[in-house]
């Protein structure tokens, strides 16, 4: 082995999801939304002095320059990103580079076949795996597995990341994390199989010391605290939250946070408050369904223990904007579930809103009880697992096709341009009132309207909102409402009609996607649509029946000439 090892970190392109936000990202200059945090932490972990080299194939491909520098090769990879991953290993084989993979989809499966060709398999968590592996091949290893077997490493110990390894300038939002694991036990959910039921946090000052590390970096903006529940470990993060204030404030507030927990978020309104101070903006919650007994039956009792629409109300009067994923599918779900989430969104004024399809993700609970059911069912290996457009990988309680027909039918009303406007100035009005009954003038840390990048897309904007479309004149009217009495949140409004360029485009994928995969499955399983036996029907879409046949929706999306689009992400 080298001294002075060449190592060459791939991050395998994603295909088209709810979260690429492509066209949003080309209309303020950026390629992709966020960095691998999961492997600049590797890179962290690795000898000091290796050479390193990271490349995000979701900015640009791996190059035969790259290749060629290379001794080593180390890709990290999550479920939706196999097919990438199984192209980057065979060429790195091709070029006789040894090739070690990690990340969630080889910790879940290790056996998968897109992984056969690799040298070194690294599971689990990286604190524990990855000292035993640089071990094992500085003894001269040339193939091997390194598991924590169960073991939790202590996070306190995490180096900071190597955020030096970016194309930091083709990213909207940097990425850092302060906790691991879930207190909960939702079926269908992986986190606390692969990270534990007792979240694990950072120190407040290791956190802190990754923010400046940031800051140092002259980054500025936004930066989503992955965690997947900020406060699973409540205790910690409230003594986070003063010192993290008091850093933004003497830093003068260069960074705004986004983060993800859990619905009981909203029964600790101080908490929120704290949070708001801090600079945080927006909260993901995993709604799920506003359905009680699909709540009860997937183990997400945390849901059904106060009204989800009283949640989302005082969260969002608190100031912090709302995002939400929604899931179709449970057992025992009633049809016309899309409805009751499109009824739901629109009731709470949530914009984002994700909707996607139950899967059966390896491990978790719901994969076993399924399995043991003998209702898993194999894919063809033709359509994209792990995003919000793939059907069951399980025999559903009620139709494919009937879910199907729903899925795309919600996300086409949810993001129907008048709909998706209202939804945006109404929460957009709700914040600018909690900025007024807490003082709070925002706009700290935000990129600045004079941004060239961000000048041209807005122009581009206004001349799609404000010209192309048939919602145009409501949008007058809401820009000037926003502009003359919600200033301060005008910057929210114009971010979120930039993610309904994205939306606009992504449901037509929406409907493509769903409608090959259900003609595929008929053509494959004819008899097997559901539990209850009932088959698949063979033309595209089965409508559901609260709903009438919609208008021949166009691909083209409107507006001015722009650049060539990015690279999906």
């Amino acid at each position: 082995m080298r001294e002075n090892m060449h190592v060459l970190l791939v991050y395998p392109e994603f295909p088209q999801t709810f979260w690429s936000f492509d066209r949003a990202l080309e209309l303020v200059g950026r390629k992709v939304l966020m960095p691998p945090l999961g492997l600049i932490t590797v890179a962290a972990l690795l000898p000091a002095h290796w050479k390193l080299r990271l490349v995000d194939e979701n900015i640009r491909p791996v190059s035969k320059a790259d290749w060629h520098w290379a001794d080593l090769v180390i890709i990290s990879a999550m479920l939706v990103q196999k097919k990438g991953l199984a192209r980057l290993i065979a060429r790195a084989r091709q070029s006789r580079l040894p090739v070690a993979v990690g990340g969630p989809f080889a910790t879940s499966t290790p056996e998968a076949p897109e992984l056969a060709l690799a040298n070194f398999l690294i599971l689990d968590e990286g604190e524990i795996t990855i000292p035993r592996w640089i071990e094992a091949i500085e003894n001269g290893a040339k193939n091997g597995r390194f598991s924590a077997e169960g073991e939790k490493p202590d996070i306190s110990l995490s180096p900071i990341p190597r955020f030096d390894l970016l194309e930091r300038r083709a990213y909207d939002m940097m990425a850092v994390q302060f906790s691991r694991g879930c207190p909960f036990q939702c079926e269908f959910c992986d986190i606390i199989v692969l990270y534990g039921r007792k979240p694990r946090t950072k120190s407040t000052d290791q956190l802190l010391a990754e923010l400046d590390a940031l800051r140092a970096l002259h980054w500025r903006g936004s930066i989503f605290l992955v965690d997947d529940n900020f406060i699973g470990n409540k205790r910690n993060v409230q003594l986070l939250l003063p010192k993290l204030k008091e850093w933004q404030r003497q830093h003068g507030f260069p960074f705004l946070f986004t983060t993800e927990a859990s619905v009981d978020l909203a029964s600790d309104p101080d908490l929120i408050a704290q949070m708001v101070d801090c600079g945080f903006q927006r909260v993901f919650l995993g709604i799920e369904t506003p359905d009680t007994d699909s709540l009860r039956g997937a183990g997400k009792l945390q849901n059904t223990r106060s009204p989800l629409e009283e949640a989302v109300e005082t969260i969002t009067s608190r100031g912090l904007q709302v995002m939400a994923g929604f899931i179709l599918g449970f057992d025992g779900e009633q049809p016309g579930a899309g409805r009751r989430i499109v009824e739901f969104v629109t009731r709470t004024g949530i914009p984002l809103a994700m909707v996607g399809v139950l899967q059966a993700l390896p491990n978790t609970a719901l994969w076993h009880r399924l399995r043991n059911e003998n209702r898993l069912l194999e894919g063809d290996g033709h359509f994209d697992e792990g995003v919000q457009t793939h059907l069951f990988n399980f025999l559903p309680s009620r139709p494919i096709d009937q879910i199907g027909a729903e899925f795309v039918e919600a996300f086409h009303q949810l993001y129907e341009p008048r709909a998706y406007l209202e939804r945006a100035y109404r929460t957009c009005r709700s914040l600018a009132a909690a900025d007024q009954r807490r003082g709070n003038e925002r706009g700290r840390g935000r990129l600045q309207l004079p941004d060239p990048g961000l000048l041209r897309g807005l122009l581009i904007l206004l001349w799609r909102q404000g010209m192309r479309r048939e919602s145009r004149w409501l949008f007058w009217r809401q820009l000037g409402a926003m502009a003359w009495r919600h200033p301060s949140r005008l910057v929210d409004y114009f971010w979120l009609l930039m993610l309904e360029e994205h939306f606009l485009s992504y449901r037509d994928v929406v409907a493509q996607q769903v409608e090959a995969q259900l003609a595929s499955r008929s053509r494959r399983q004819p008899q097997q649509a559901s539990l209850s036996g009932a088959p698949l029907k063979r033309k595209a879409l089965a409508l559901p029946p609260w709903q009438p046949a919609p208008r021949k929706r166009s691909n083209r999306i409107e507006g001015a000439p722009t650049s060539p689009s990015p690279r999906k992400t």
